[in-house]
């Protein structure tokens, strides 16, 4: 064996030795042991807020399981994407492409139009509610009445809707429902105003929270099976028309002022209302929701990858691939020898990694001492 050989092969050990040390040691930092660690942007997720003047008292619980793989709760889950025909090749795109990969089953998309394309690609999970493609206050109350009325024809436990610019993250929408029982009146939500809505209704000024739609809300089945005879069938365009206000208000109305059950704020959903840029990264796991604008000075989250060019919403490859290396590769990684979630993927990978690594090392060394003896 020339020298030259001799030379590189050593070159080749002490390179395939630094890379197994160092895979070591990134596999300690995660924890591939398990334990009670939390995942960097893995903290703890706010419980329940019972008054949503009440900042103070916030339970927190960790996230225990980061992806919801043959999770019962999820199949529950009934999640409507509010849309229109005009944002069928912009805003869809973004979303089938990324977390509704997560939940096919349960994601639907109510639009105005129909569109064989769009059923083609998300499996016929297409809804046209022959509602006005207007963004007008009397066909956002169209749709969602329609939204809540289909829900109802499930047995599904619970509903929740975003809108088209919307980003889910559904591990974390997954961990959020396990919190609440859905035989209870439960209302999700974040709210967009620092005070509650004042109107004039019946003469009368009226007080109330309401969630917002663009950050989007989750109602339990009890709740809207009670809401069924005031708002179903239709009525709650009937509600938007009396009050003068679109389809989230309404909905507030409804729950708050005339079922007098209060709204659960959960700060985890984010709207396009406020800036994208404030939410950390390291807390990008406990978010329930993104959103974005393009408008003349675009709102989105701040996140390192992909340019703008690549990816203007910085959630078709941005977020999601941050979300999957923080919580599918570190998140099961950690998971792993306290519940052996995660054991699926994470494992084999680096058991895989460590044999075919050492067992190159100990090929090259032996090739050595067997050039040396000779």
């Amino acid at each position: 064996m020339s020298r030259k050989t001799k030379r590189w092969l050593l070159q080749l050990q002490i390179l395939l030795a630094l890379l197994a040390l160092a895979s070591f040691v990134f596999y300690q930092q995660v924890g591939i042991s398990g334990g009670n660690v939390l995942t960097p942007g893995q903290q703890q997720l706010p419980k329940t807020v019972s008054n949503p003047t009440n900042y103070s008292t916030l339970e927190r619980k960790s996230f225990q399981h980061i992806l919801p793989v043959n999770d019962d709760l999820l199949e529950k889950v009934f999640i409507t994407v509010k849309t229109t025909g005009r944002n069928h090749l912009t805003r869809l795109p973004v979303i089938i492409r990324t977390w509704f990969q997560l939940a096919k089953k349960q994601t639907w998309f109510f639009t105005d139009t129909n569109d064989q394309h769009l059923s083609q690609v998300t499996g016929g999970h297409v809804i046209n509610t022959n509602c006005s493609a207007t963004h007008s206050r009397r066909a956002l109350c169209c749709k969602m009445s329609v939204e809540l009325d289909v829900f109802l024809e499930t047995k599904k436990k619970w509903f929740c809707h975003v809108d088209d610019d919307n980003y889910v993250n559904v591990p974390a929408l997954d961990e959020l429902l396990k919190m609440y029982n859905p035989i209870g009146d439960w209302y999700l939500g974040r709210t967009s105003t620092p005070k509650p809505l004042q109107i004039r209704a019946k003469s009368q000024k009226t007080t109330f929270w309401f969630a917002t739609g663009g950050a989007g809300f989750c109602l339990s089945r009890a709740l809207v099976l009670k809401m069924a005879p005031i708002s179903g069938n239709g009525k709650l365009m009937a509600i938007g028309d009396r009050i003068g206000l679109p389809d989230d208000v309404s909905v507030g109305y409804v729950i708050e002022h005339l079922l007098k059950i209060q709204l659960t704020r959960v700060e985890q959903f984010h709207s396009h209302l406020e800036p994208m840029r404030l939410i950390k990264k390291d807390l990008f796991n406990e978010q329930l929701t993104f959103s974005y604008s393009l408008d003349n000075e675009p709102n989105t989250v701040d996140v390192d990858g992909f340019n703008e060019i690549t990816d203007p919403t910085r959630l078709t490859f941005n977020v999601s691939k941050f979300l999957w290396i923080t919580t599918t590769v570190i998140g099961h990684v950690k998971s792993m020898g306290s519940d052996g979630h995660g054991r699926y993927l994470c494992q084999p990978l680096a058991s895989i990694w460590y044999g075919v690594d050492f067992a190159l090392i100990a090929f090259f060394s032996l090739l050595a001492y067997s050039d040396w003896r000779n």
